[in-house]
């Protein structure tokens, strides 16, 4: 049963405090876990992008091809995390059946990984059959035969990430993250350039960089998991063998829909470079360095999406209204106010953020400099809509709501997103900016109305039981 639910007026403000002392602590390894794995993609465009932009841009069509894969394959392994948290809220030391949800998606990992595979494996074809320039396709592809074998690692490490955040123990994960971005630039340095002995492999070498990168993260977070005498106890990897159908169809029903969401998302990005792709190799390369711009402000609202779903979630498992009303809104109100201070930064120097990721000095570089310039200020003006989506989608997630805001990403990024950026694109001869603004669009849709579900999660149903209001007692907002 819910604890009576009482105005918001009648909480404390040292609750408040209290939360958002809670929500910060878990949130910021989060955050700083994300920017790594972000921070590895960044170095891969960086060392890329020094090799000219024709490799640059093959790289970033293959790449947004295999991030549109493991984007559905993090979705539908997500669905663990708000398992475990409602598991946690209703027994704080509870192991077999944390455990049980561990194992299953280990499981979830290895039935989605030869799809995958078998799929990226045809990346120059497929690439080919969206209109894709034929050089471009054929670099891309060599680029992923080499890159993809990263991706089944990657998911496994996301699942012990889950582990700890569940546990709201996350410093091991940023801990592993950060071997992992400094292992990726000397991996890259020796293989993309041929240093240290090792052959010259150009893109090829960036995507070996990636398979060693993953496989010594995942090596790290065994050893820290069965090492460590607070996750030890787990025994997580016992008996992984074992099948346990009941759990995984209950984690797959969770995790899907949010599968689906994140590929939808993804999909929508990755359509933006076949649209690009469509304008001008120099779009798709200006498109790739804005965005990496953007990924890397977006860590941060979902660093505290992933915590929202964590603190709403263990209050779903202990039935308390009035925890999950503090957990998402403090999430929310940390997630959006920080992605407007970084909408004020790219507005105020987008030449100098851009500059990070191509030599605009370069006279060869002109054209895709300008370019980038010209999709970052539009993406500055969706940074507020952008966090508010995501964060709330993560406080949804908390309650195990998770099949209407797929529908609410479906219609948002690509009926609106999607249709006004090609509408702009081509039809208004907009070109690329057209497309970021269609994008922007779309996630200004979503974000509204993923908070007008949150704000009617009461009449929605989305609480567990409650207890009937007091007289004159108010709706939790």
């Amino acid at each position: 049963m819910l604890q009576q639910t009482t105005p918001l007026t009648a909480e404390k403000p040292q609750e408040w405090r209290a939360e958002f002392r809670a929500t910060l602590a878990l949130a910021w390894p989060l955050i700083l876990t994300n920017l790594t794995m972000s921070l590895i993609g960044a170095t891969d465009v960086l060392m890329v992008g020094w090799l000219g932009p024709t490799q640059l841009a093959a790289s970033s069509l293959g790449f947004n091809l295999s991030m549109l894969l493991a984007i559905f394959g993090m979705g539908l392994v997500t669905g663990a995390s708000p398992l475990m948290a409602s598991e946690i809220g209703r027994r704080a030391h509870s192991v077999r059946d944390i455990r049980r949800t561990f194992r299953q998606a280990l499981w979830l990992v290895a039935m989605l990984s030869v799809p995958m595979l078998l799929i990226l494996w045809n990346t120059g074809a497929i690439l080919l059959l969206l209109g894709q320039d034929a050089g471009l396709a054929a670099l891309a592809q060599d680029y992923i035969r080499a890159y993809m074998w990263s991706i089944p690692l990657f998911l496994a490490t996301l699942v012990f990430r889950n582990f700890l955040a569940a546990l709201e123990r996350p410093m091991w994960s940023l801990v592993v993250g950060v071997v992992g971005v400094l292992g990726n630039i000397l991996f890259n340095y020796a293989l993309i350039f041929g240093h240290f002995g090792m052959p010259a492999l150009g893109v090829v070498g960036a995507g070996v960089g990636s398979v060693l990168t993953n496989a010594m993260m995942l090596m790290l977070m065994v050893i820290v998991v069965y090492r460590h005498r607070r996750f030890r106890r787990y025994h997580l990897l016992g008996r992984w063998w074992r099948s346990d159908w009941p759990r995984f169809f209950q984690m797959t029903r969770i995790g899907t829909p949010i599968a689906v969401s994140h590929a939808f998302e993804a999909g929508v990005f990755s359509a933006a470079v076949v649209l690009m792709g469509w304008i001008s190799t120099a779009a798709v390369a200006a498109h790739a360095v804005a965005l990496q711009l953007a990924s890397l402000t977006f860590m941060v609202p979902m660093g505290l999406a992933q915590a929202a779903t964590v603190r709403v979630g263990i209050g779903h498992g202990r039935g308390d209204a009035a925890h999950i009303r503090r957990a998402g809104w403090t999430s929310f109100a940390m997630g959006t106010g920080f992605m407007a201070l970084m909408a004020l930064l790219m507005l105020a120097i987008p030449g100098t953020l851009t500059g990070f990721f191509i030599d605009r000095s370069n006279p060869a570089n002109a054209e895709v400099a300008e370019l980038a310039v010209g999709f970052l200020i539009v993406a500055a003006l969706f940074q507020i809509a952008d966090g508010a989506q995501v964060v709330g989608a993560g406080m949804l997630r908390g309650l195990h709501d998770t099949f209407v805001p797929m529908l609410f990403a479906l219609f948002g990024y690509w009926v609106i997103g999607i249709g006004v950026g090609a509408w702009l694109a081509f039809e208004r001869d907009w070109g690329g900016v057209g497309i970021w603004t269609g994008l922007a669009t779309g996630l200004g849709i979503v974000a509204v109305l993923m908070l007008t579900r949150w704000m009617q999660r009461a009449r929605l149903g989305l609480l567990p039981v409650a207890a009937p209001l007091r007289q004159g007692a108010s709706l939790p907002i």
